[in-house]
């Protein structure tokens, strides 16, 4: 058997198991940088609407609230991970397509 497949259907050894079931493990959510900002996203309840307005003054005056983005904030830009996404806005601009297309993000020094 070729050496690059000889793990294939061999039972793998779990070395996370312990640290998993005794709460040790650590995860990218428990990660605490200093200046850390977390964010958020506001997604869309509706599945097709027009976006008229997003008025950000309220979360900007927050305390803690670093930056609000809207689609009007990206100039359009495009971004997508996969092949099928890569036409879309980062953030809906004009309209939103689908339930819980993304419509603004918050960042801020706690949740």
């Amino acid at each position: 058997m070729d050496k690059e497949y000889s793990t294939v259907g061999t039972r793998m050894v779990r070395t996370d198991s312990l640290a998993k079931v005794t709460g040790k493990a650590m995860y990218t959510a428990d990660v605490k940088l200093p200046r850390m900002l977390y964010a958020k996203v506001l997604r869309s309840p509706y599945p097709h609407a027009r976006i008229l307005n997003i008025d950000t003054s309220k979360a900007l005056k927050l305390p803690g609230v670093k930056a609000v983005v809207t689609g009007a904030d990206t100039d359009g830009v495009r971004w997508g991970v996969f092949k099928y996404t890569q036409d879309h806005p980062m953030i809906a601009i004009d309209k939103v397509r689908y339930v819980g297309e993304d419509v603004a993000g918050v960042a801020a020094v706690d949740e």
